[in-house]
This record gives C-alpha cells, structure tokens and sequence, in this order.
C-alpha cells in the first residue's frame, strides 16, 4: 500500500510563485505515494496570489489567516487538518522536478530501518548552481563566529553551521535539511507537538530536526532529486524585517538549546558587537541603504526584548 502524503505550503504575498510551486506539484509524477492534501495557509496576503487556483487538478484547502502568523505556527495550522503518512512542507519559491516527490517518499520509505525520519532534496537556483544549505547543529562557537564575521573568510565546522564546506553532490545523513523542501513522517512530527512557535520565521526547522535528532531519528540529504528554489523567499524585499526576525530566532535557539549563561552572552553580543560590526561593514562598504537597513532591524530587535523575554520563559516552561 502506498504511503500517503500531505503538502503544506505557507504563503504570504509569494505572487506567481505560488502557482508556479503548484503547476511544478501538479505536473509530478504520483507512482510511490498518494496525494492527499495540498494544504495552503495564507498568512493574510495582500497581493493576489491566491486567485485561481480552484482550475488546477489538485486536492487544495485552503487557510486563509486575517495575520500573519508566522510560519511555524502556519505549519502547524495546515498539518492539523490532515491524516496523511508523510508531510511535505514546501516553499511558494521552489519547483519540484517531476521525479522529486516520488523520490524523497521512496528514500523515506526505504531508510526506516535507518531511523531516518526527515527526507530533503537538492536545490538550485536559477543559475542551476546547487545551494549549500545543510547544516550541522550550531554550537556557541559557530554563532560567535557569526556575530564576529568570522564565518565569511573562514569557512569549515568551527566557524559556520552552514555546511559551505560541502559540495552537496552526494546523498548521506546530516544533522539538518532546510526546510524549502522537507518531508517528515507525521508520528514524528506529531511527538514532538510540531514546529515551536515561538520562532516566527527562521530556526523552526533547525529546531525541528534537533529535536527529531533527540528523539532517536535523523535527517537525510537526497542529491538524486531536484527542486528549483529561488531563495529569501518573499522576505527579500524586507530586508531589515529578515534580518530583524533572523536575529530574533538566533537568540531563541540559542535559549533553547544553549546553556543559559552561553546564551546570555550570545544575546548581548549581538545587541552589541554585530551591531557594531554591521555597521563598519556597510560603512566601508559604502552602502547608506544597508546601514539604514541595519539600524532599521535592531531597533525592532531593541522593542522587541520584552517579546523575547516571554518567548524564553515560554520555551522553559515547555521544557
């Protein structure tokens, strides 16, 4: 019998690349898994990428939020109205080959004696070049190289979480998949009460795989498939709301999974020395409208400290 599977897919202003996303999951083979849902949350979207969608063959349902409510807690929503095997939660910006779909649910399918429990695939961009964007867990080590910069001239495991040092051509095990394309057996993601809400964007996935790591399974890298993703997304022209929100999730992560006096340090420093070091940067750089871009994000990460404060103490109490 074949396993059944559920798309989820969040959307907030995505334009034509929401039915681009779903023509490219229209057009896919179907041989090793059963369609159940292709499940669109729409996070109070003020362009019109929702029109017309009811004239493609597929199963769609579609949430439609009054705000936004960030991605994790829109996953969440769109897992909860369904019963499939597997889901496969998928970003607006990425087009899956014909034979993705029906390869990553074999892989899953077929490595369940392997415990893994996460499935992802190989993304390019619109150069055809692959995107490195596995990663291994962060350690503290990893985020302080980041606040210092490091991580952009010296690239190996110790300085960057970000596996930049691997060329992605090879199938094998990671500690975690991006979460573009991310196919997850739904007992798992049931056990673990799904994404942590906290995480308004960014981090959810790679908390995600942390805990499906904790809980015994792990996560795979299929480089025989194939998926077109553009990348940022739509918050590409919000810069300083992304950089705001990658921050933020930074910090949380490093709550939830740092020791506190480890993540207290994190926190300040980047209140204090990346702000400091983005600015030289753009400075020298030459570039008034990253400056303002930056000043921009840490004044909302600034108002926001009371907001992560109730995060934290959310985190530790679910805990």
């Amino acid at each position: 019998m074949l396993p059944s599977v559920d798309i989820i897919i969040v959307n907030w202003n995505a334009g034509d690349q929401l039915r681009d996303c779903l023509d490219a999951v229209a057009s896919s083979d179907c041989n090793e898994y059963k369609l159940d849902k292709v499940v669109i949350i729409d996070n109070a979207s003020r362009d019109r990428s929702l029109e017309g969608l009811e004239q493609l063959n597929l199963p769609i349902d579609v949430i439609r939020n009054t705000e936004n409510k960030g991605f994790g807690a829109a996953c969440n929503q769109g897992a909860s109205i369904g019963r499939s095997d597997y889901i496969l939660f998928l970003n607006p910006d990425t087009k899956v080959s014909p034979d993705s779909i029906d390869k990553a649910v074999n892989c899953l399918r077929d490595t369940a004696r392997q415990q893994v429990g996460v499935v992802s695939i190989q993304l390019v961009n619109s150069q055809g070049e692959i995107q490195r964007n596995c990663a291994r867990f962060p350690t503290p080590m990893n985020i302080w190289c980041s606040i210092l910069g490091i991580d952009k001239f010296v690239v190996n495991k110790f300085t960057s979480y970000i596996m930049n040092d691997w060329n992605h051509q090879n199938s094998q095990p990671v500690d975690h998949v991006i979460g573009a394309f991310y196919l997850i057996r739904r007992d798992i993601f049931q056990a673990l009460d799904g994404f942590d809400e906290t995480f308004f964007v960014y981090f959810e996935d790679l908390d995600l795989s942390h805990r499906v790591h904790k809980l015994g399974w792990s996560s795979y890298y299929l480089a025989d498939a194939r998926s077109f993703h553009k990348g940022g997304g739509t918050s590409e022209s919000i810069k300083a709301t992304r950089v705001f929100y990658s921050l933020r999730s930074r910090m949380l992560y490093g709550y939830k999974h740092f020791h506190p006096l480890q993540a207290n340090a994190i926190a300040l420093a980047s209140l204090s020395i990346e702000f400091t070091s983005r600015m030289i940067f753009s400075l020298l750089r030459l570039s008034p409208s990253q400056a303002q871009e930056t000043l921009s994000a840490y004044a909302k990460l600034f108002a926001n400290i009371p907001e992560i404060y109730r995060a934290v103490q959310k985190q530790s109490i679910a805990k």
